[in-house]
Formats: C-alpha cells, structure tokens, sequence
C-alpha cells in the first residue's frame, strides 16, 4: 500500500512445498533489510554510499536456491550454540550431553541441522516509523541432542533512517544452554564489488581476545591481552594490516576467527566500528553480549556462486559475531550460556549505517 515501508512476498519453496517468505523493511534513503523466514536469513542488506548510491553490502545468494543447496551460514540466525564447543560434549547440572561433532572433533552453529536450516514463523508484522518482522521457532526437547524444549523470538526492526535493531529472545522448559547471533558477511563495498575487505578499517573496542588452538577451541586460562599483537584493534585499523604477519593465533585460526572480549554488564554499547575506504560506507555495531568474533573470511575458498554469480574468495567478506564465548559449557570461567527455566534469554545487536566524512 502506499507509504508503507514494509513488504512481504515468496521469495522460494522448500523440497515439501512450504513457502520461504520475505519480508522488506525500509528505512530512509534507499535503507532497506530483506529477511527471509528460511534460517531467520538477513538475505540482503542495502545501504547508501558517500555519494547517496545504496547497495546490497551482505553476501549471500539472489534466489532460494543457493541457500538450500548451501550451508555457508550467510546472514543467517544460528543456534542452539553459536560457535564451537569442545569434543561435542558438556555437562549440565550433572547430565552429560553429546552433540554431534560436525567441524572436526567439535560441534558448531547448532549441529548438523541448526537454526539456519529451520523454517521459521512470522508472528508479527509492524508497519510505521519502524517498520519491523518478528519470527519465531520452537526447538523440541533433544534436537541436536540440546535438552530443552526451547521456544525462540526474534525480530528485526528498523530504528533509524539507516538502523538494523535485532533482538533475539528464548525461553525453555527446563535447563538448558543458549548461544545464538546473526551471522552476516559484510562487505561496505558492496556484496558484488569483487573488493577485498582487507582495506576496511576495524575499531573493536576490546582489551582482551581469546587464544585459540588449532581447531578455533579457546586455550585454557584468562583471555589474552590485545595490545602489542595484531589483535589490537581499540584505534581504526585495516583489517589487512597485520593479517600475514607470521603470528601463532593468526596461523591458528587461518587469519582472524577469534572472539573478543567485551563488557560482561549487559549493556547495550559501542562494539565495532568498520569503515570501507571506497564507498565511504561506515558500519557501528552495538550489543549487548559478552563477545564477538571477527572472522575475516578465511574458508571462503571460490568454490560457491553467490549473489552476481560472483564467487566469493578468501577476504571477501567480514563477520561480526556478538555473542556468548566459545566452549562457554565446559568453561565455568567464562560467561554462563546456561538457561533456566523461568528466566529469558536476552540478546540485542544494532547495526547502524553512515558515511566517513569528507
């Protein structure tokens, strides 16, 4: 209708006939998230460069196919556990868990068939200054092994001319442990500009990163602290600045795939802050978890076609992860993932677009 600023249409059909929607959410100045139900998927992401110009800045792929045939996680919600959890097993309250162990000896995004392989619901559609979608997805008890019957909410909104909100909630019938995050591709230069995000300058405001062993699990002890390694990111720095150096962790993890540390107190703030030195394109991230990885897109090898046909290549792309610290269930010393019956999980991330000044 006109003057909406939100849309919804079929965007594909699964195996056995059920639709993939997509619901558009627009903003100002050509602003505009398209979200589809297929993984709770941010399919495209569309932002306005220096000189006005908007352009999709998320990988991915332009039609349902490449999603189902695919499991590269672009944009998508992942979940149960978000990130890797040591040996596929924890102990909760007592009761050994295993998991499937689907990225090497460890269990990753949710197993073998995590959130972002779900159908989820729309249960809500909000039209307005901030137009928003929220879906949401039941977990049944022993999905993936998880125990639980896990009841999640999630919603993205518009909350500024060129302002993504996404709050993420989930409640369970009986303990349980509960890690999800987005987990988008960026590139400000745009998804089909065949640019490197090796020249975006990244300012993670973060005193501490986790170390990580040769299969991405955080080594034992305290985490370790960023200054005078190229994990030092507290002032603006290209990404590719320091990515070759010859450094254990950057080995480790094939270049960056590590968590860093943020604020424990749960308050919404200034995580990130990326800038594409092209488009003039400017990113802020704010969240409230305790961590987000930064993965520079090191297994990003050519082999998939996404949007454009382009294949997308190592450095294509940036991740950034807010969540819970990876292998939290075997680590007492980390922030607890743990959930409770009777209480919530409370998870908000905002991505908020602007341009560098001349």
């Amino acid at each position: 209708m006109a003057g909406s600023r939100i849309a919804k249409d079929v965007f594909g059909t699964l195996p056995d006939g059920r639709a993939v929607e997509r619901v558009v959410l627009r903003g100002q100045g050509g602003f505009e998230a398209r979200i589809i139900t297929h993984g709770a998927v941010l399919q495209a992401l569309i932002a306005p460069d220096a000189k006005g110009a908007p352009d999709d800045v998320v990988l991915g792929y332009d039609d349902f196919a490449g999603y189902l045939a695919e499991r590269k996680f672009f944009g998508a919600t992942v979940g149960r556990y978000a990130n890797r959890i040591a040996d596929a097993r924890f102990v909760l309250d007592g009761e050994k868990v295993e998991l499937a162990a689907n990225n090497g000896p460890n269990a990753l995004h949710g197993g073998l068939d995590g959130f972002d392989r779900k159908l989820w619901q729309i249960a809500d559609l909000a039209d307005g200054a901030e137009p928003a979608v929220t879906l949401t997805y039941t977990s049944e008890h022993g999905e993936e092994g998880y125990p639980g019957q896990l009841d999640v909410r999630l919603t993205y909104r518009v909350t500024g001319p060129a302002e993504l909100s996404v709050i993420m909630e989930a409640r369970s019938d009986r303990p349980t442990i509960v890690n999800l995050t987005n987990h988008s591709f960026f590139n400000l230069e745009g998804a089909t500009s065949g640019t490197p995000i090796l020249d975006h300058k990244l300012m993670v405001a973060a005193e501490h990163f986790l170390a990580i062993d040769p299969t991405a699990i955080p080594l034992a002890g305290p985490p370790h602290a960023v200054a005078g390694t190229p994990f030092d990111f507290r002032e603006a720095t290209s990404i590719g600045a320091r990515i070759r150096q010859n450094d254990r962790q950057l080995r480790n993890g094939k270049g960056y795939d590590h968590t860093f540390c943020l604020p424990l107190d749960g308050s919404l703030r200034l995580a990130a802050r990326v800038e594409a030195p092209r488009s003039g394109r400017v990113m802020e991230l704010f969240t409230d978890q305790p961590g987000l990885q930064v993965y520079s897109g090191n297994y990003l090898d050519g082999s998939v076609a996404g949007k454009g046909g382009r294949l997308y290549r190592q450095s294509d792309a940036l991740c950034l992860e807010p969540h819970i610290w990876p292998n939290s269930p075997n680590r007492p010393d980390f922030p607890s993932p743990r959930l409770a019956p009777g209480s919530a999980y409370k998870h908000h991330t905002v991505y908020r677009f602007g341009v560098s000044s001349p």
